[in-house]
């Protein structure tokens, strides 16, 4: 068997991102039970006449009460409200001036206020209606005994009471407006993160079927010329096997040209052309120095694997269009280098680094331009595609690092 246990109340305001506002209720919930409980019986004693020891007992379970209230206001509202009627009832019995009020003197007025007050803060409206309601019901029908004749101000609970529901009802839903909107924000930032991861992933889906797609074209290609390219005479058993390897690698890029063509859109008809690799990357640094400012540029002559290159050429891309677009003219140093790890782990790793310094002039906003538009998220899956490390951060002189290392051998490729 499982046990369910009720859930525990949570006080008013707990939520609230500032302490002073959690403490609130509960430093005005204290003030008003230790200023009304000694006051009531003072009045009901001196001024309405009433036993000291019964006034005691109803200042008790009118005053008392507010302290639970920041918890379990419904609660504390049923103990006051039967006290507040119990009250009026027992002034019934003693001999008051005609110009005090009944059936619910000053000091009850103003804890039932609070009281409504943090009702309307924790309770749906539909118990705030029955709440006034039973308020309303009980100050007309104590009216039909008033006696000195009923008035207007013997109906001050009512109306004070409903605007103390009103307003708080108010506020509970203010707050629970914002509290659902800042929710879906959240949401949507989520949904907008996850929507550009895919959307990254489908775009390096697609340069790969190109990539690999060229390679698996070429040994079609070999293994169908293998016979008329060499000069020997090649034994039946190696002609059938060339054959096959052949067939085998139309085969694998039909397979793969069905399974990935759901990712190439109609648009996307400039993705056909062969893939940009460390070679490009000059051609791109030189376009955003006419365009974005200086660009220093360090080039690496080594032989990377297409898909290292490929990866390292969009993390550029990508970090050359951030510094258009939130630091324009600011100076930038491109380099690309290879080298082995400083603890000597792995094979060698081509580290791609990108560093602009501040902007020249203060930028009111980034500037829209070209790019792939997924910023980290698309870095960060480029280099996880080919199992390396991506650093990218502000630096302390408010300009910006980007500093990836992509593994080049076989061993290290993931």
């Amino acid at each position: 068997m499982t046990s369910v246990e009720e859930e525990r109340p949570r006080a008013l305001l707990a939520g609230a991102s500032r302490r002073w506002v959690r403490l609130l209720p509960w430093a005005v919930a204290f003030v008003l039970c230790v200023v009304l409980l000694p006051t009531t019986i003072v009045v009901l004693t001196a001024d309405y006449g009433l036993n000291g020891g019964v006034a005691s007992a109803l200042a008790v379970a009118q005053a008392a009460p507010l302290l639970l209230a920041v918890v379990r206001p419904l609660h504390a509202w049923c103990v006051v409200f039967a006290g507040d009627v119990a009250g009026a009832l027992a002034l019934l019995s003693v001999d008051f001036q005609e110009r005090l009020l009944w059936p619910f003197p000053p000091m009850e007025l103003v804890g039932y206020v609070a009281l409504c007050l943090a009702l309307g803060l924790r309770e749906r409206p539909r118990t705030l209606v029955l709440v006034w309601v039973a308020t309303a019901g009980a100050n007309v029908g104590l009216g039909f005994v008033a006696p000195h004749g009923s008035g207007a101000k013997e109906l001050l609970l009512t109306i004070l009471g409903g605007v103390a529901l009103l307003l708080g009802g108010v506020l509970r839903e203010r707050s629970e407006v914002r509290r659902r909107l800042a929710e879906q924000e959240t949401i949507s930032e989520a949904e907008r993160g996850r929507r550009t991861l895919l959307e990254e992933r489908a775009r390096i889906a697609r340069e790969l079927h190109d990539v690999v797609a060229h390679h698996m074209s070429v040994i079609t290609v070999q293994a169908d010329t293998a016979e008329y390219r060499l000069d020997a005479t090649l034994p039946p058993d190696v002609r059938r096997e060339f054959t096959s390897i052949a067939a085998t690698a139309r085969e694998s890029l039909g397979e793969m040209r069905r399974l990935l063509g759901v990712l190439r859109n109609e648009e996307s008809h400039g993705e056909l052309a062969p893939q940009p690799g460390l070679a490009q990357i000059g051609q791109l640094v030189e376009a955003t120095a006419r365009t974005g400012g200086p660009v220093e540029f360090t080039p690496c002559e080594a032989e990377v694997p297409e898909a290292v290159g490929l990866s390292a050429y969009r993390i550029v891309q990508e970090a050359l269009a951030n510094v258009v677009r939130h630091a324009p003219g600011a100076a930038t140093h491109v380099s690309l280098s290879v080298a082995r790890p400083d603890d000597g782990r792995g094979g060698e790793r081509l580290t791609v680094l990108v560093v602009n310094d501040p902007p020249p002039e203060p930028t009111t906003g980034p500037l829209e331009t070209g790019g792939t538009g997924h910023g980290l998220v698309g870095m960060r899956e480029r280099v996880r595609l080919v199992g390396g490390t991506l650093d990218a951060g502000p630096l302390p002189d408010g300009g910006f690092r980007v500093a990836a290392q992509l593994p080049l051998t076989e061993e290290d490729l993931t």
